[in-house]
């Protein structure tokens, strides 16, 4: 879960730091792909029980927010590439 977590903002930075549009777009996708990749862990500790589902509501709204937040940066990215 950390290294989910590490890879989401490590994704952000590296593709703001790229040359083009297009490959943010491909490092924001990659960064999307690891929030979903959180959110099944969370999903996982649940129903292992190492956390309750309370704990575990928190993050996955907050989990939630960031694939939104990461959504609409890709969608403003690619239509002003256009």
């Amino acid at each position: 879960m950390r290294r989910a977590v590490v890879s989401i903002s490590s994704n952000i930075a590296e593709g703001q730091g790229r040359n083009s549009a297009k490959e943010f777009v491909n490092f924001l996708s990659i960064a999307r792909g690891s929030q979903k990749e959180l959110e099944t862990q969370l999903y996982i500790c649940t129903k292992i029980g190492y956390f309750t589902e309370e704990e575990v509501s928190i993050a996955s709204n907050l989990c939630e927010e960031i694939g939104k937040m990461l959504n609409s940066l890709i969608i403003k990215i690619q239509s002003s590439r256009n």
